[in-house]
């Protein structure tokens, strides 16, 4: 008589998370390149991911918490480059940040071609670890630097993108900010 055994994944629910996730992303980004977010099923996304839609439950709540886990690992790599040496001064991480854009540059034209840049808020608010609890002038401070960082990030990706990244920097030394 065969014994049967049960089957046991090798990966370990953190590994089928990452997998799960990796595809998701990989998938809405392709589909993107289609389409608009809002015409993209969950079905067809995770069909074209080959995961189930239990999986994609399990690890997101909407589309577009995919495409902000990916802008936030995207982001925690530039953080990692700042907390290296941040008494830099601001436009020198100004700078970086532009930089950073340019190299991810296709995904960020897809994020503005879909409409989609404002998912950079949240990112954005939290490099500048902008928090309501903080003293009123800290606070306020860092809402006025947050969302003009934030404005001139959008307002460049709907020129295209046309100015580098250091050309960025300049611009804001300028202001004298």
């Amino acid at each position: 008589m065969r014994q049967t055994s049960n089957y046991v994944s090798p990966m370990s629910n953190e590994g089928r998370n990452a997998y799960v996730i990796g595809h998701l992303t990989e998938s809405l980004l392709a589909l993107l390149e289609n389409k608009g977010i809002e015409d993209i099923s969950i079905s067809e996304l995770c069909e074209n991911a080959g995961v189930g839609r239990a999986s994609f439950y399990r690890n997101f709540n909407s589309k577009e918490d995919i495409l902000r886990v990916y802008v936030n690992q995207l982001f925690d790599v530039w953080k990692k480059d700042w907390e290296k040496n941040n008494s830099r001064p601001l436009s020198s991480g100004i700078g970086m940040i532009f930089g950073h854009f340019e190299q991810h540059r296709a995904f960020y034209h897809l994020l503005n071609e879909r409409r989609l840049i404002y998912l950079l808020k949240d990112a954005i608010l939290d490099i500048m670890e902008l928090k309501p609890d903080l003293p009123k002038n800290e606070v306020y401070a860092k809402a006025f630097a947050a969302y003009s960082l934030y404005g001139w990030i959008e307002v460049w990706f709907q020129r295209g993108m046309q100015e580098s990244a250091e050309e960025m920097k300049r611009l804001f030394q300028n202001q004298g900010l």
